[in-house]
């Protein structure tokens, strides 16, 4: 490890250099309000196959800082690096990795033509290019009201920096700053402070760096092009992110043909927090652009990085994927570029569902399985590890009804239901969240609740109690995996038109009795004309924004918000399902 000392105009910028000379060059560009110490961890880790090149940047840690307190414009920046890759002697293309302002001037460097040649790749992690950033507000807003919601929401995340922006107030929030990111490190994002970062320069850094945002920020500071590059580009996307929302890090998507998207379980500094995954995954990411095979990681982020492929080349796993709602999500993911395993109970059906999919030109395969079935479910689990890889995805979606009083529910009966409907979802979200954790990257995990969870029904008491309990160990494992970066979202249809519907029995009732209700059921619920598609569609939306519970149907959302603003009202309407019930089956028992 050697230190120097390298000029770029007024500027004396102090870099670090690991590793032996004759290796693909590796340099790695911090963010605010950080130093070159920010990636110690990392460095370390590639050190042993690359020479890494490390910098402070201008007015951070050991570098000198500009006379002019504006003089942090972005081509400013390109030069000092350029400065560097000449001062370390970087002859050959270098493979660039940014951070925060770091990846947003190393955007800045593989777009445009003064360091074209001299970047092998970049691998940007929460730091978007401010084209991209344009595009994507326009097209998001143009979009309709979710996507003017998705930019609303940004801008909340990006709060702070009109505040930094601003005479005197930007000063003190820096000292505020200052003052707190070691404990903010520590607290929310998993890492706890060590030597060399925070650093003891932190103050006068924090300072300092607010020229970033006066200098860059602001109506139309360098917006202009579409931000095209030829440099191939490897997203590290921190889905715990504070300051960047995924749709806005994704705004690479289309402008950079030879995109690369990778998902990490992390917060804002994951350079920090998981430095082995990001060392492993530069690695990984340098060593194919260097030649190398594409390994199936590679091959994923690439897929993943396809335009309009939200889930492009993530492995989905859905239960009861045969038919209903199943069957629509299976349709769902399989578009938005996924692989599906589709599993059902019902073999020809998954199988229908399979080829449907590779009729529209998807990736699907089948797996009979019974979730009722504990080790049949063990072996499924072992499959899917074993012949596709550890899922992204699952959607523990399997489940059946049965209505009448409880007084009138066997123990067959309710541990029928209580089988499929609450142990299946335990043991799905079990089984595959065990592997989710121990590959240690990003997953997510959907539970198909129902708004019985929340609506009380004396016709429905077993049904309700199991999914009722589906919601709730859904928030409960959602605050488990949280550390872990794995989301989990409880689903809640309400009144759907699919198949489970007609096959819901009544118990205590004779079996002409049964079938004409079920048959009124069906046709009502058909009346209804709610299709799954549309709870397919949720749960994506649900999915890619890490949705708690997701409320798809009107007389859901209606359900939720009663049960919580008057319980009591909420009996009361339950009361008047049950008297509309009771004339309903009055009326059949008098047909039949």
């Amino acid at each position: 490890m050697r230190d120097q000392r390298v000029r770029s105009g007024e500027i004396e910028l102090a870099v670090r250099v690991r590793g032996e000379d004759g290796r693909p060059t590796v340099v790695l560009v911090h963010g605010y309000p950080d130093t070159g110490a920010m990636w110690d961890d990392v460095a370390e880790r590639l050190a042993g196959r690359f020479r890494v090149v490390v910098y402070d940047v201008r007015g951070a840690g050991a570098s000198s800082g500009p006379s002019d307190p504006l003089d942090y414009r972005l081509d400013a920046l390109v030069g000092d690096l350029e400065a560097v890759l000449d001062g370390v002697g970087a002859d050959e293309p270098v493979h660039l990795v940014g951070h925060d302002w770091g990846s947003v001037q190393g955007w800045e460097a593989v777009i445009g033509d003064r360091l074209r040649g001299r970047i092998a790749s970049f691998t940007s992690i929460s730091g978007p290019d401010r084209r991209h950033l344009a595009r994507w507000v326009r097209t998001a807003v143009r979009s309709g009201p979710r996507g003017v919601a998705a930019v609303v929401g940004q801008a909340r995340r990006s709060v702070y920096m009109p505040v930094f922006m601003a005479p005197r107030v930007g000063e003190a929030a820096a000292r505020v700053l200052a003052a707190g990111f070691g404990r903010v490190m520590r607290l929310r994002e998993g890492a706890e402070p060590r030597p060399g970062h925070p650093a003891d320069t932190l103050a006068v850094d924090a300072r300092n760096g607010l020229g970033l945002y006066r200098a860059n920020m602001g109506r139309g500071a360098g917006t202009s092009g579409d931000g095209r590059t030829d440099v191939p580009v490897q997203l590290i996307i921190p889905v715990k992110d504070r300051y960047g929302s995924q749709s806005l890090l994704l705004s690479a998507r289309g402008p950079v043909p030879r995109l690369y998207v990778r998902r990490a379980p992390a917060g804002h500094w994951v350079a920090r927090s998981h430095p082995d995954l990001v060392a492993r995954w530069v690695t990984e990411f340098v060593d194919h652009i260097e030649g190398g095979p594409e390994t199936p990681g590679i091959a994923h982020a690439r897929a993943a990085g396809e335009p309009g492929k939200d889930f492009g080349g993530d492995l989905v796993v859905i239960t009861g994927a045969g038919s209903g709602i199943g069957r629509a999500t299976a349709h769902a993911f399989a578009a938005a570029g996924a692989r599906v395993v589709v599993a059902d109970i019902d073999e020809g059906a998954a199988k229908r569902t399979m080829d449907e999919i590779d009729a529209a030109g998807g990736e699907a395969h089948i797996y009979g399985v019974d979730v009722a079935d504990a080790e049949a479910m063990e072996t499924f689990a072992q499959y899917v590890r074993d012949t596709f890889g550890v899922p992204d995805i699952v959607v523990n979606n399997a489940g059946v009804a049965i209505a009448g009083s409880l007084l009138d529910t066997s123990e067959e009966e309710w541990a029928r239901i209580r089988s499929i409907n609450l142990d299946g979802m335990y043991r799905g979200s079990r089984l595959f969240g065990r592997q989710m954790v121990d590959r240690g990257e990003w997953g997510h995990i959907v539970n198909i609740a129902s708004m019985a969870a929340f609506l009380p029904s004396p016709e429905l008491p077993a049904y309700s109690a199991t999914k009722a309990a589906v919601l709730q160990m859904s928030e409960c494992l959602r605050l488990d995996l949280d550390r872990y970066g794995i989301g989990v979202t409880a689903v809640c249809p309400g009144a759907i038109d699919t198949p489970i519907t007609g096959n819901t029995r009544f118990v205590g009732l004779p079996p002409s009795v049964d079938a004409e209700l079920r048959d009124r059921m069906g046709r009502a619920v058909e009346r209804r004309g709610f299709p799954p598609e549309k709870v397919a569609r949720t749960i994506l939306r649900a999915v890619r924004q890490d949705t708690p519970v997701a409320l798809v149907a009107a007389e859901a959302r209606f359900g939720r918000a009663l049960s919580r603003v008057s319980p009591t009202a909420n009996r009361a309407l339950a009361r008047l399902g049950r008297r509309a019930g009771d004339r309903i089956r009055a009326d059949v028992e008098r047909l039949v």
